[in-house]
């Protein structure tokens, strides 16, 4: 045998060795795993677990390792900008009481707790808490208190105002009880004059004290909107009889205008009711004797609009931006002996608001004043 042919079959034989091994161990076991010392690198554009966690947070956080900010979630970064992620915050930020919270956070590894102002606009308060993590990071946490600081300065200024308006109707009823029990005791011309004062006074402190209780009812339903369908057909002429007496006196009319087959709106009756009576009231005192005062009822393809004209002396512009303020009066005095409350039109904004309305106010001096509102049609 020649030695390639010798080749050959050693050659044949380690084939046929290769390939009865392959067939024979069919459960032969897997290759051992691989062992990696280091752990596999997360993607690039991987989420931190960091800012996983802060994400969640409503307000402002920011993550620092001394005053480099390694993390915010989307709250801090809509308020500082995208550039405070990975920034020094003494450069992108520069607030001094934020920066000496963290300052004295990172010194100490105590807590600091305080309130500050003018970040991202000069009108915003935050309520800053600032700790550390034990690992040498300052977690940072902002909790937006600036409504919460206006409704608090609302109920203070409400307090004040009520107690005023509260205070003078009183002080002349004092005052002539006393006249009354002293040197009027036996004048029954001067008794009879004050007595009347003093109802009219006891009366002003009767609807004041209805209005703020109205006024109370229709903020603790602010946010229920009205969901049955109503329809307005004949409320105008509703107000018009219970006012009658007083249309009479003032020798005025209430003209009318309401469109045929009225669509329905989503709105509650009463409430209606009371912000027709508080407008077709203000027209009475403040327009003019002899005049009409004019209601008029037209739907659009959205809403229904509403709106209450009279003809009189008008209102200056720079009172318009004003007059739904609670007590808040063009002409104090004129107002207070018409037996106004100053809280009509307040009470009628926050119906219209409540009803996912709108409400208009257009005057022009010399001529008269227009009040409209809209309600959300029941489609």
């Amino acid at each position: 045998m020649t030695s390639v042919e010798i080749a050959l079959l050693v050659l044949a034989v380690m084939l046929l060795g290769y390939f009865l091994g392959r067939v024979t161990a069919p459960d032969a076991a897997p290759p051992p795993p691989v062992v990696v010392d280091d752990p596999v690198p997360a993607k690039a554009n991987a989420p931190r677990a960091d800012l996983l966690h802060i994400e969640s947070l409503n307000g402002p956080v920011l993550i620092l390792t001394g005053t480099l900010v390694d993390a915010a979630n989307s709250a801090a970064r809509s308020l500082m900008g995208n550039r405070i992620v990975g920034s020094d915050i003494r450069l992108t930020v520069r607030h001094p009481a934020l920066l000496d919270a963290v300052d004295q956070v990172m010194a100490d590894g105590a807590s600091d707790e305080r309130e500050i102002t003018g970040l991202g606009s000069a009108n915003r308060s935050f309520r800053l808490r600032a700790l550390a993590d034990g690992d040498g990071r300052c977690i940072v946490l902002l909790d937006d208190v600036t409504q919460a600081k206006a409704t608090e300065r609302m109920r203070v200024d409400f307090v004040a105002n009520a107690s005023h308006e509260l205070r003078t109707p009183l002080a002349t009823l004092t005052g002539f009880i006393e006249t009354l029990q002293g040197p009027a005791a036996e004048d029954e011309p001067a008794r009879q004059r004050f007595l009347a004062i003093m109802a009219q006074e006891a009366d002003r402190m009767r609807r004041l004290i209805d209005d703020l209780m109205s006024l109370s009812r229709i903020e603790l339903d602010k946010f229920i909107r009205p969901t049955q369908p109503l329809l307005l057909t004949g409320i105008a002429a509703e107000v018009a009889r219970t006012l009658a007496m007083r249309l009479e006196a003032d020798q005025r009319q209430l003209v009318i205008e309401e469109q045929a087959d009225l669509p329905a709106v989503r709105a509650d009756r009463d409430q209606v009711l009371q912000v027709l009576h508080n407008l077709v009231s203000n027209a009475l005192k403040y327009g003019r004797t002899g005049t009409p005062i004019i209601v008029n009822l037209a739907a659009t393809p959205d809403h229904l609009r509403i709106s209450v004209r009279d003809i009189g002396d008008g209102i200056a512009p720079e009172h318009l931006p004003r007059l739904t303020e609670r007590f808040y009066r063009v002409d104090s005095q004129r107002s207070r002996t018409m037996g106004g409350t100053g809280l009509g039109l307040a009470i009628v904004k926050h119906i219209v608001e409540r009803h996912r309305g709108r409400l208009e106010i257009d005057s022009r001096q010399g001529e008269g004043t227009v009040v409209s509102f809209t309600l959300p049609l029941a489609m």
